[in-house]
Order: C-alpha cells, then sequence, then structure tokens
C-alpha cells in the first residue's frame, strides 16, 4: 500500500519489490501468486475487519435486518478511512464498479456472503419479502448499492463525510423498500388477482 501511495503505480517486479524490502521472493509468493492476489487480499481484509468488528458488538445481533445493514455500511466507511488515500488511488482508475476488477473480486464474494446471510435470516423473521423469482437478483442488486456508496464516498468532501452517511441511510431505506414486505406485494398481489379473476 505504501509504495502504491508513493510512486502511483505497482512496483515493476514481485523481484525489485522483495528486494527493496530485504526479503526473499520465494517468501512472497508463498502467500501470494502476484500484485493482484496482493491487493485483493488487502480489500478482502477491509471487508473482515469490519464484520469482525460488528460481531463482537453485543448489541448488533438483537438489530433489525435493516440496522444490521446500516451498521455494517457505517462500520465499514469508518474502517475505510485510515486507508482513504489508498481506496481513492485504486477507485480513481475504475469509471465504474459494475465490471468487478480483479482486486475487488474476494471483497465482492465476502460483501455478498455476508449480505445474503443477512437477506436468508430477514426472511425467516419476515422483514424480507421471499419473491422467488427475485430473490435471485438481491445480492446484484446490493452489490450495486455497495458500488455506488463507494464512489459516492470516494467524491464525498463533506466534514466527516456526513453526505456519505446521509446517502447509506437513504440507500439502504430505499433498498429495503424494495425488498421488504410492502407496497410492492401489494401490488404483486393485485396484479395476480387481476390475472386470476380474468382468467376464471
Amino acid at each position: 500500500m505504501e509504495y502504491l501511495l508513493n510512486h502511483g503505480q505497482q512496483p515493476p517486479s514481485v523481484f525489485k519489490f522483495t528486494r527493496d524490502l530485504g526479503i526473499n521472493e520465494n517468501d512472497f509468493y508463498t502467500h501470494f501468486g502476484s500484485f493482484e492476489g496482493l491487493e485483493r487480499f488487502i480489500w478482502k481484509g477491509f471487508m473482515e475487519k469490519s464484520l469482525l468488528r460488528l460481531k463482537a458488538d453485543k448489541a448488533y445481533s438483537a438489530f433489525s435486518i435493516r440496522e444490521k445493514v446500516l451498521a455494517f455500511y457505517y462500520t465499514f466507511f469508518e474502517d475505510l478511512k485510515p486507508n482513504r488515500s489508498f481506496v481513492l488511488l485504486q477507485l480513481g482508475r475504475e469509471p465504474r464498479l459494475e465490471l468487478v476488477p480483479g482486486y475487488l473480486k474476494d471483497f465482492k464474494a465476502t460483501y455478498e456472503s455476508h449480505l445474503t446471510s443477512l437477506l436468508s435470516e430477514g426472511k425467516t423473521t419476515g422483514e424480507i419479502a421471499n419473491r422467488p423469482y427475485l430473490d435471485k437478483t438481491y445480492p446484484q442488486m446490493l452489490w450495486f448499492q455497495m458500488g455506488f456508496l463507494l464512489m459516492f464516498w470516494k467524491d464525498d468532501n463533506s466534514v466527516a463525510f456526513e453526505q456519505t452517511d446521509a446517502a447509506i441511510e437513504k440507500s439502504v431505506n430505499l433498498a429495503f423498500d424494495l425488498i421488504g414486505k410492502g407496497a410492492v406485494d401489494t401490488a404483486f398481489d393485485f396484479a395476480k388477482f387481476l390475472v386470476q379473476t380474468r382468467v376464471k
């Protein structure tokens, strides 16, 4: 991370990088196959740190699913602050995150696994509507949300990133209005009723 911040690009080779650090090149390959593998490890670490913090909070388990998702985002972006320069450097090369850069693939997988688990829990508690045909799209929809929030945070110049906090709250509320039980389900039930009565 320090090398990237100082030079704005990856080292020319693993050999040069390890030699400058005073370690054996083979030691690098014991853990990572490439610089991208190292970057994937760093980004996944950002996610895992936040998840560990949440699980260590005794109050977290009593939260509603909406509150758990909000707590996750607030914690994650708080944890990201000390590494903002590194994140800005990497995200600055990406116009959008729909096409997932290689270094974010493990990060995305960990994120989707966590959110899928929360959605499953939400279906059990009745906070998330069970929609067999739409359920499969939820993880992708939530990845768009994460991508939006990362890019929003990247461009946020407000004091203490207050605008990002507001964006988190509003985007999570919108997501839960869509995937929770509410107007969408009422509209669907009404449309289903109309179709069934016309068939008869």
